[in-house]
């Protein structure tokens, strides 16, 4: 697995945390995840900075406890963008978040099947 997008050393602690629930976190994440980009491109096609700075900061919470740092970093910015209101570089950052999840998705389904009960 790819330290770059995800930080096996937090998986690992999270599973030791979670034992037999660890699947059932991973399928939350990747759900939600899904909510939350939603939320985001909802955010940038009525150009609403308040939203998009909310969406990508919850984003962030989730995407820093599940160790998918790259992706964190990626909302952090977009956080950034919407604080400031910067909403003319959302689009393309909001490109790269949905790109860098994909890889993140793909990591994680192969972690879950690493883990099928």
């Amino acid at each position: 697995m790819s330290d770059i997008h995800l930080d096996s050393a937090v998986l690992a602690a999270l599973q030791d945390v979670m034992e037999d629930e660890y699947p059932v976190l991973l399928d939350t994440f990747l759900a939600d995840s899904e909510e939350r980009l939603r939320l985001l491109r909802q955010a940038q096609r009525t150009a609403d900075a308040h939203n998009l700075r909310l969406a990508a900061h919850s984003f962030k919470g989730s995407c820093s406890n599940m160790g998918a740092l790259m992706l964190a970093s990626l909302c952090k910015q977009l956080e950034e963008i919407g604080r400031r209101e910067l909403m003319h570089e959302a689009p393309e950052l909001i490109e790269q978040v949905e790109r860098e999840f994909a890889i993140v998705r793909i990591l994680m389904k192969s972690e879950r099947q690493r883990y099928r009960l």
